[in-house]
């Protein structure tokens, strides 16, 4: 999902909805490209996760933590999809954190 974002904000920012002035204020496409990169690394992680390798997971953790930062500095500009993408992330860290054979079994 965040892949999709990152490459909506590269391909036409005019289509997001311009935030008021905030205290945080970013170059819509910069910021793409952050999500569509953040997006890549996530995607690679899932698939370390889906083989079941338990680094995979602590990076998996970082990642949904960052990408929660992310999603949170998306809030101005598309309100309803960061916070569809702060409730997936929040549910991949609770399944991260609670799959069996976190502990290396």
């Amino acid at each position: 999902m965040t892949v999709f974002s990152g490459i909506s904000a590269i391909a036409r920012d005019d289509v997001f909805i311009p935030a008021p002035h905030y205290a945080y204020e970013f170059d819509l496409t910069g910021w793409g490209w952050i999500h569509l990169a953040l997006g890549i690394v996530v995607f690679f992680a899932g698939l370390a996760v889906i083989r079941g390798a338990l680094w995979a997971r602590i990076v998996g953790l970082a990642l949904a933590g960052l990408s929660m930062v992310a999603s949170f500095m998306w809030l101005p500009y598309t309100p309803f999809w960061a916070l569809a993408l702060l409730a997936v992330d929040a549910l991949i860290v609770w399944a991260l954190c609670t799959a069996p054979g976190l502990s290396g079994d």
